[in-house]
């Protein structure tokens, strides 16, 4: 029997996982073989900052 391994996602890495590929790469790689976790209080901040960081990257974009 395998050990499957854990790793706790905070809320910088939620945020990563949204917007970038990296991230939401890795994450979707090692699903078989990992189980991921994040506290409520993650999520939390993720849903609060997710709205702000997406009009940054928006102004962002029209400024090139």
């Amino acid at each position: 029997m395998s050990v499957r391994k854990g790793l706790v996602l905070d809320a910088n890495i939620l945020i990563r996982a949204v917007f970038g590929t990296r991230v939401r790469y890795i994450l979707q790689t090692y699903d078989e073989t990992t189980s991921f976790f994040s506290p409520e209080v993650c999520f939390d901040d993720a849903r609060q900052y997710i709205p702000d960081v997406a009009a940054r990257r928006k102004s962002m974009q029209g400024q090139g």
